[in-house]
């Protein structure tokens, strides 16, 4: 699967090439939901991700990759950008504010937003001329992670202190609201595959080493 079927928000400074199979899988998986959580996805993506390869399996994270799947293609774009301002826009705010700074203190733009800035720094990512979003907003986070996770120069050990800073304290609780959030049809199919993918990854960047 390619890891990054639409232009990223932030782009690293310089380009790396990929690296081992499992890590281009993980890598793939941290776009795709990048890339639906980043704004209203069009007809063309949604296309592509009915066509991604069916998963093999019956464990949770293949059933939900499935369900992802078999819903991207029964839905309507329309229906999709009218449930995707309901969930993350709104009238004044959206169902769910999907930043790190939020689920971490209760407000935007605080602390973690500032602590994030600096790891983005020290790791030679820069933010991209024309973005308003903060970096902490979801998707920016899973697109930070699917160049680290591709990236040859990026040691495990650095995905594990940059995910357990800045996603591992709360992307759980953002997946399990998207989950049950009123507004969510198509994204309730996304939610349960961050929900599985995430089970996946925090043991993955749990582990000791």
């Amino acid at each position: 699967m390619a890891s990054d079927p639409l232009k990223s928000q932030i782009a690293p400074v310089q380009a790396q090439a990929p690296t081992a199979a499992e890590d281009q899988a993980r890598a793939g998986v941290y776009a795709l939901l990048g890339s639906l959580l980043r704004d209203v996805p069009g007809a063309d993506l949604l296309r592509q991700v009915a066509l991604l390869e069916p998963a093999t399996g019956r464990d949770g994270f293949a059933l939900a990759w499935e369900g992802l799947r078999l819903s991207a293609a029964s839905v309507e774009p329309g229906q999709v950008d009218d449930e995707y301002h309901r969930l993350f826009l709104g009238l004044g705010r959206g169902e769910l504010v999907p930043y790190g700074s939020w689920y971490q203190t209760g407000f935007l733009m605080e602390r973690p937003l500032g602590e994030l800035r600096q790891d983005l720094q020290a790791l030679g990512f820069e933010r991209q001329d024309g973005v308003c979003e903060p970096e902490d907003h979801v998707a920016a986070l899973c697109e930070v992670m699917a160049q680290l996770a591709q990236d040859p120069g990026s040691f495990i050990l650095e995905q594990m202190a940059f995910y357990r800073a800045h996603l591992g304290p709360w992307i759980n609780a953002f997946f399990a609201d998207l989950d049950k959030a009123e507004s969510a049809v198509f994204y309730k199919a996304l939610a349960r595959l961050g929900n599985a993918f995430f089970e996946l990854e925090n043991r993955y960047l749990e582990m000791d080493i």
